[in-house]
């Protein structure tokens, strides 16, 4: 008889708490260190703190993943209760996660470990994915073979108001920053090979950038109909939000669609009025 399975995930998904509690998915937080403090990703930090506190004082915050020990300890616990583990993690190309994770595995009997080649949300659907065949009954080897295989069905994009948090965290060159944002020009950045690469320009205001984003992202795309994303990093204006949740579940025909903020792992490199839709190809 198979052993009950724990689904767990790097704090990167970048889930709500509702979403969290409601597929019983384990966060691991990566760490955010600000200076001479440290927060956990997701407890007593918020991305609108890296905002204010960079129009301060032009500070951002590092992050750390979380080390081997601390996925042992996380993985263990379930295990000596008689469950197996599914965990879920960033893109290896992005951040060592995904390879202490797989250290602490090899420690424990029954803990799968999954490069989602993904970023925020889009490692969040598949964590989700992870939960929905849990409860259907499959064992964690069959779930972790399925994830895998389904990584590169996941489309995780984005749309930045401003390059500056990019080129501050090293992300691109400070020419490159300045030259985009004189020009107001509004890059486009998708998840490819396991990493982020530009793959279109806009030009305008945000708001009306995200309109033409969300449209080209969705028209005539074949998508799985249970659950979408729209992914933001703060600073939107509500009814701006509302506006395009309804032009991406129109778009869509998705059952579900989501809202969530990013955490502060990812709004710490891509700024305030970033917005990515993200979600599964059929």
């Amino acid at each position: 008889m198979a052993k009950p399975v724990i689904i767990s995930a790097d704090s990167t998904v970048d889930l709500s708490k509702e979403l969290i509690d409601r597929f019983q998915i384990q966060i691991v937080p990566l760490t955010i260190v600000l200076g001479e403090e440290t927060f956990l990703d997701g407890e007593g930090f918020a991305p609108t703190d890296i905002y204010a506190r960079y129009r301060k004082d032009k500070t951002l915050p590092h992050t750390a993943a979380p080390g081997e020990q601390d996925f042992y300890e996380a993985f263990e616990k379930h295990t000596r209760e008689g469950f197996e583990v599914v965990h879920i993690d960033i893109s290896s190309e992005l951040s060592g996660t995904y390879n202490a994770a797989t250290l602490a595995a090899r420690r424990l009997e029954g803990v799968y470990t999954v490069d989602s080649r993904m970023l925020s949300t889009g490692g969040g659907l598949l964590a989700i994915e992870a939960a929905e065949c849990r409860d259907r009954g499959m064992s964690a080897a069959e779930i972790a073979e399925h994830i895998t295989n389904l990584t590169d069905k996941v489309s995780t994009s984005f749309v930045l108001d401003t390059l500056t948090y990019m080129w501050k965290g090293g992300r691109c060159s400070g020419v490159t920053a300045l030259g985009a944002n004189m020009l107001k020009i509004k890059p486009a950045l998708r998840m490819k090979d396991g990493r982020l690469e530009i793959f279109k320009k806009y030009r305008g205001s945000i708001d009306h950038v995200c309109r033409r984003y969300i449209t080209e992202m969705l028209e005539g795309k074949k998508i799985r109909p249970g659950h979408i994303f729209v992914t933001e990093s703060g600073e939107f204006e509500e009814e701006t939000l509302q506006e395009l949740m309804k032009l991406v579940k129109d778009l869509s025909g998705c059952r579900e669609v989501h809202h969530t903020v990013a955490g502060c792992t990812v709004s710490s490199h891509c700024g305030p009025k970033t917005l990515g839709v993200l979600f599964i190809e059929a």
